[in-house]
């Protein structure tokens, strides 16, 4: 590693050890399963941990025969693969590993990647080992690295669901060195209807079960829900009704031409996705604008980028 490491908490230089990292000859934290755990798996994150190694293959394109990741990690960052080279890359909220696998496949960068989830061990099936990945079980709020080391910081489809969503983008820039580039996306605020949904609804009482009831409560009833999405939508009702039906937004959020597996697959998913997180705090663009113009950055851009049917509320800039 070129990255410098430090224990979060002390903030004293980490050594890597045949076991794990090492404070002044310690171990501190563990090598466990592909990741450095400098977290437990006891946390706010723990049904992102269940959903990801449940549905470990789910959104990576090499296990698919989509190219769905790629396409949004591409058009979200307008990097240019061949600029990617050599450096260092942190990309923070990494799930199972669906924008890890773009990143080693689709660039020559060296890739610091963290989740604060047990999500970590589908990332390292999925991915690992691979010498340039190096993976972390870490809060974004604690991350074990020297600030301003990283050459590229991404956060893509997390800072909505952190506790603090100022301050989880102030500590992302703070790991950028000046010259470099972060780019996040979130759950855009549309306007005054984007909280009357079904999912804030709710999800009172949804994130308070037991994951495993939760998914099963979702499974059993995945069917009946994907026909009377369909029926509603090709009622022409489904702009209006959809959004109070207990399911993720079939057509404004999944690639077309699934079979029916794989879409019901993907349902399920989303739908857990929906519902389970302990925060979902979507953001407007101009606030989170004004977080990165407060906190250092230079060349701040904010707005809505399409991808193939889809499009991301994203904001990016330069540390000065």
């Amino acid at each position: 590693m070129n990255i410098k490491l430090i224990n979060p908490s002390s903030h004293q230089p980490l050594c890597i050890s045949e076991n794990g990292l090492t404070e002044a000859g310690n171990l501190s934290f563990p090598f466990v399963n592909g990741a450095y755990r400098i977290v437990s798996d006891n946390n706010y994150t723990e049904n992102f941990g269940f959903q990801w190694n449940l549905f470990d293959k789910t959104q990576v394109d090499k296990s698919t025969d989509l190219n769905f990741s790629r396409q949004r990690f591409f058009a979200e960052t307008g990097w240019d693969k061949e600029d990617l080279s050599g450096k260092n890359i942190l990309e923070v909220g990494s799930g199972a590993g669906r924008f890890t696998q773009i990143i080693l496949d689709h660039t020559k960068g060296n890739l610091y990647s963290v989740d604060y989830s047990n999500a970590v061990e589908a990332n390292f099936k999925n991915n690992g080992p691979h010498e340039r990945l190096h993976l972390f079980q870490a809060s974004i709020y604690e991350l074990p690295f020297e600030k301003e080391q990283f050459d590229k910081v991404i956060c893509l489809g997390v800072l909505q669901h952190t506790p603090d969503v100022e301050l989880s983008v102030k500590k992302l820039i703070e790991m950028v060195k000046p010259g470099g580039e972060v780019v996040v996306d979130f759950y855009p605020v549309n306007g005054w209807w984007t909280k009357i949904h079904a999912k804030y609804l709710f999800r009172g009482y949804t994130r308070k079960l037991n994951h495993q009831q939760l998914y099963s409560l979702i499974d059993r009833n995945a069917d009946r829900l994907i026909k009377w999405y369909r029926f509603f939508s090709k009622a022409g009702v489904g702009k209006l009704v959809n959004r109070f039906l207990p399911v993720c937004d079939i057509d404004g959020t999944l690639p077309l031409g699934l079979s029916d597996q794989r879409l019901r697959e993907m349902v399920v998913l989303d739908t857990f996705d929906m519902f389970s997180p302990q925060y979902d705090q979507p953001q407007r663009i101009s606030t989170v604008v004004g977080w990165f113009n407060k906190y250092g950055m230079t060349e701040v851009w904010g707005g809505n980028i399409p991808y193939d049917k889809f499009k991301a509320a994203v904001v990016k800039g330069i540390k000065k």
